[in-house]
Parts: structure tokens; sequence; C-alpha cells
């Protein structure tokens, strides 16, 4: 199961679904207001394997819990924030040239740089 955190466009959990991923946003689950660290402690005690997040810092403020956490991912999506019916065909193209595979213990940034 796969947590979007709370910069990541609320649709889409439809999108991801739609591509077979569970998933959940952040602020569905009540937890916008967690820092980094907190929010992967959060998502690993409730039983996600994996985060989505636009913040490229993620890493450094979340560096202790991430340690921590050996089979939990990170994995920072760099496509540029647009309306949502682009963002979804972006996405969605991105997608089918390389599908996000969450690397547990690691950061990896998508689509790679």
């Amino acid at each position: 199961m796969w947590l979007l955190d709370a910069n990541m466009d609320v649709h889409l959990v439809e999108l991801l679904e739609g591509f077979g991923i569970a998933c959940h946003t952040a602020g569905s689950r009540g937890w916008k207001a967690l820092s980094n660290g907190d929010l992967v402690t959060a998502a690993v005690a409730a039983g996600f394997r994996c985060l989505l997040t636009r913040d490229q810092l993620f890493g450094e403020s979340a560096g202790r819990a991430l340690r921590s956490f050996p089979d939990f991912a990170v994995v920072v999506v760099g496509l540029p924030q647009r309306p949502w019916p682009e963002y979804m065909e972006r996405f969605a193209a991105q997608w089918m040239n390389c599908r996000i595979e969450p690397l547990a213990g690691h950061l990896t940034h998508w689509p790679a740089k």
C-alpha cells in the first residue's frame, strides 16, 4: 500500500488504483500536519510500504526515521505540478514509459534524474 504525501495531488489515488496500486493520502489519514519523520513512522505502523512526495528534501528531514524502517521506500516525484487534467496525462504517460518501482530502504527520484 502506498501513501501520498500532503503535497501530492489527491486525484492520484484514483489513477494509481487504476494501475492496481492501493493507496491513500496523508490528509485522508489525518496526517497532514505531521513532520516528515513522524509521517514515516505513522505510515509504517499503518502498513504502508511506500510514500510518494514532491518534497526534494524529504530524505534530509526524515533521515533518522527512514534509517529506522529499512523496508520502507520514499519516491520523490519530479513531474512539474500542473492543473489536474494535464498532470494526470503527464503522470500516466511517464508511468507507461517507466513505472514507479519503490526500493525498500531507499529514497529514489521518479522520473529518474
